[in-house]
């Protein structure tokens, strides 16, 4: 018997969770389908990244609050179930609203009548309501709520304390249960209705990728006309409130900004044009970056290294890294190409010292802090980012 259960606990949106309510006295038991994560995060060794989760996790294990499993069993002997199951993309960039109803009938055999089921993970509109209508046609009588998750991955932990937590729920019933129980691990909750805690969430992260998108967009502009875009964005942001926010360039990646961009896309028709927009500025960096060095060198007869292959920088999550992107169109123009990432162990990555040593030109693929001070040497370096000492910003 458990308080909570989270399906898909191992993950980078789970896992920070299930610490977070074990700490705050919940037993909770981290359900996953990865036999490995399920073993190594048991053996008290965190799976990924995030600040100051190495360390709660020894602590949750050792009080026995919080333990992982395989089992999908341990579902039906929770109070509270919680899901971080996401809505995916198809080939034709629609949302695929099947894992849902693959959820409820893959777990509908473990749950049982009187148990909240919150989902936490990021959802087309609609989705809160359609998993309650397939639970009721089930024959099950459970509470509904979306609480969805707010945070930055690799500040999971501390982020989930301190920022406000969304909480709607299908019934007045379910809702004030999702609030209790977030009031846990937060001061503030905010309640909504379920179709309008979906839409801030979304809205959230498209928000984000276009204010990327601008940003990508003005320095391509500058680039083109020979002007440093950060000597722009300076002179823009210092001591100016107004534009204080305003990001630099590079990639706009992860596994959430441009999914839930489309989302958005496909809730409002395929119109949402300047969502549309930021997608083809934001996707089309890494090709313009190759376009760009391939008119200042002769990349066909040149060694290349991307250093950097996260979405992000100080991470080690790989997934729909733009750095990826930037490889492919590099290994089309250049002789050789080599990546390295401190973080990622990849079969074919090489260490920044051998990346540095063999390439004629390097890439900053992404911003990690260890290439702040990091010694080229005279080597040329592409730095969309701006994140090196010497890094060329203009191509």
């Amino acid at each position: 018997m458990s308080d909570i259960v989270i399906i898909g606990g191992c993950g980078h949106v789970g896992l920070p969770l299930g610490l977070a309510f074990a700490d705050a006295g919940k037993n909770v038991i981290a359900l996953d389908r990865d036999a490995k994560k399920v073993a190594e995060t048991n053996a008290g060794r965190m799976p990924f990244l995030d600040k100051g989760a190495d360390e709660l996790l020894l602590k949750v294990l050792k009080n026995k609050t919080f333990s992982c499993s395989t089992d999908p069993d341990v579902v039906s002997g929770a109070d509270t179930v919680v899901t971080v199951i996401g809505t995916p993309l198809d080939e034709h960039l629609n949302p695929r609203l099947d894992v849902f109803r693959t959820l409820v009938g893959e777990f509908g055999t473990f749950l049982r009548d009187g148990q909240l089921l919150v989902l936490r993970s990021t959802v087309y509109p609609g989705t809160t309501a359609l998993v309650a209508r397939h639970l009721k046609d089930a024959g099950l009588n459970i509470d509904v709520a979306f609480c969805p998750e707010r945070v930055a991955e690799g500040v999971a932990l501390e982020e989930i304390h301190s920022l406000p937590q969304l909480v709607s729920g299908v019934t007045p019933k379910a809702q004030q249960r999702a609030d209790k129980l977030f009031k846990l691990l937060t001061k503030q909750t905010i309640p909504l209705e379920p179709i309008a805690a979906e839409l801030a969430k979304l809205y959230s992260n498209a928000w984000r990728y276009i204010q990327f998108a601008a940003a990508n967009q003005f320095y391509q502009m500058a680039n083109d006309y020979g002007v440093d875009f950060y000597a722009v964005h300076h002179a823009m942001t210092e001591n100016y409130p107004r534009t204080k926010s305003f990001p630099k360039a590079g990639f706009a990646a992860g596994p959430c900004l441009f999914k839930d961009t489309m989302q958005l896309s496909a809730f409002n028709r395929n119109t949402f044009f300047l969502g549309h927009a930021a997608m083809l500025v934001n996707e089309g960096l890494p090709s313009y970056v190759v376009r760009r060095a391939a008119k200042r060198w002769d990349l066909q007869n040149m060694t290349c290294a991307i250093l950097g292959m996260a979405f992000k920088g100080d991470s080690d999550d790989p997934r729909d890294s733009l750095s990826y992107k930037l490889k492919k169109g590099l290994e089309v123009e250049c002789k050789k190409v080599l990546c390295s990432d401190p973080f990622i162990n990849s079969p074919g990555f090489v260490t920044i010292e051998e990346a540095v040593k063999q390439a004629d030109l390097i890439f900053i693929g992404t911003p990690h802090t260890a290439y702040k001070t990091y010694d080229f040497g005279k080597k040329p370096v592409v730095d969309i980012w701006h994140a090196t000492k010497e890094g060329i910003t203009v191509l």
